[in-house]
């Protein structure tokens, strides 16, 4: 009734008496649903009908603090405080400017003397929990959210900052002690049940998790994290189609998220189901055409079953949408290899050296398709980087060794294939695939043969 009287003022200019309750509740509404502009509207006409209102003061000043008026908001306070020096809601709205000027010691200061002068602590331990969360002091602020679920076992919110901090800590068996004690005061608690499978989880007990998990979605029949968390701890026990079925239930509850789909794929594909995989994986990327991780499983997905083709098509979609990673550019090599692209091989793996990949793969595959090219001194000259980064390995050795010898460094040659028989014999054998002719010399077929001995 309050507030239809006081917009059909504002409607028609007429000045209308409200009581000072009246106004309260007007301006409290105006601020709950976000309407600041009428919530300022009322403030000022409640002022000016009861000047001397400390309540209307207080709500002047959050709406100062709001609108980040902070010298306008400390000047009043002071005002206020000197009238009622015993106002929790003086020291709540002090403490809320100095939380917003980054003084969290000074609004925890605040926080407690607010509490002091008042018996509605629950706000104030929630705002004291946040301010202990801003300096990292996880066991403070896990004790005042306690606070709060002590005095309302209800208040999810607290509950899920108390296993934030045991998380931030990295404290799990205790956030499992505490939230088994919680459970036991509220046992039909969904959210508690989710962050105890959430916890056991964690620390890899799978077992004990999934039955959390069971709680909890039997408690909310519609509750998709649940379905999700539970559909996750399946795959870890390998129960892929169960797992399939919990990801395609949160698919009904919900919009279809790429995740799901993508998850159902991966479980499909270790289960050997690869074109359920791959419809899958069509089925996310369709949701999310920016989900990079889809198009490259779907590559590797067709490079397994040597459809080169199919994998060089979604290879370019994964790079297009993330050309700085290397994975992506390796795999870009391999598939073109594979195709006998061979200029295609040395743009990707050049690629990935510009953006910071110097793996040894990365340098033998260089060596390799330049090698199998006729450019044996561009060949060289990535296997003496590899070497000066790498050192004596076998892969590194032999090839020196093959290129030595093609390019009629005959004691170099000699040097570096000591090196591999002595590091890795069996592995000579890389010789005869890279270099036939060399591996066919009579100098190499001793030395192999004194090795072997």
């Amino acid at each position: 009734m309050s507030l239809t009287k006081f917009e059909s003022m504002l409607k028609t200019n007429n000045i209308y008496f409200f009581d000072l309750v009246e106004f309260e509740e007007i301006i409290i509404h105006y601020l709950d649903v976000g309407k600041h502009a009428l919530a300022k509207k009322a403030v000022k006409l409640g002022l000016e009908q009861h000047p001397q209102s400390v309540d209307l003061k207080l709500l002047q000043v959050e709406l100062y603090v709001f609108e980040n008026e902070i010298d306008k908001a400390s000047s009043l306070l002071k005002k206020i405080e000197k009238i009622e020096p015993n106002n929790d809601e003086v020291f709540i709205q002090k403490g809320t400017i100095n939380s917003k000027k980054g003084l969290h010691k000074e609004a925890i200061l605040d926080f407690e003397k607010a509490l002091s002068f008042t018996d509605d602590k629950v706000d104030i331990w929630s705002l004291l929990g946040m301010e202990y969360l801003y300096l990292d002091d996880f066991k403070n602020a896990r004790l005042n959210f306690a606070n709060c679920i002590d005095a309302d076992v209800e208040d999810y919110s607290a509950l899920y900052n108390i296993v934030y901090c045991f998380d931030m800590e990295e404290k799990h068996k205790e956030a499992i002690s505490y939230l088994n004690m919680y459970i036991d005061k509220n046992p039909y608690c969904e959210v508690a049940w989710h962050q105890l499978g959430r916890q056991y989880f964690i620390l890899k007990m799978f077992k004990e998790a999934l039955s959390s998990f069971d709680y909890a979605v039997l408690i909310d029949e519609s509750f998709i994290g649940g379905y999700l968390e539970k559909a996750k701890t399946l795959e870890e026990l390998e129960r892929y189609q169960e797992a399939i079925d919990n990801y395609l239930i949160t698919l009904e509850l919900d919009d279809p998220t790429a995740f799901a789909y993508l998850r159902i794929g991966e479980c499909y594909e270790k289960i050997d189901k690869y074109n359920a995989a791959i419809s899958y994986y069509k089925k996310a990327v369709h949701e999310d055409p920016l989900l990079d991780r889809g198009w490259i499983l779907l590559t590797n997905l067709y490079y397994e079953q040597e459809n080169y083709q199919k994998a060089a098509y979604y290879i370019s979609k994964a790079i297009k949408i993330d050309e700085d990673n290397f994975m992506y550019w390796r795999r870009y090599s391999e598939i073109n290899l594979r195709l006998n692209f061979f200029e295609e091989v040395i743009i990707g793996y050049n690629k990935c050296l510009a953006i910071g990949d110097d793996g040894l793969e990365v340098f033998v595959g260089l060596s390799d398709v330049l090698s199998f090219l006729g450019e044996f001194n561009k060949a060289l000259s990535f296997m003496v980087k590899a070497e000066k980064t790498y050192g004596g390995f076998a892969e590194i050795e032999y090839r020196l060794a093959g290129l030595y010898f093609l390019l009629n460094k005959e004691k170099k040659a000699l040097e570096h294939l000591i090196i591999g028989l002595e590091t890795d014999y069996d592995y000579h054998i890389i010789l005869n695939e890279i270099y036939p002719t060399v591996f066919e010399d009579s100098k190499v077929q001793n030395l192999i043969q004194f090795y072997k001995k």
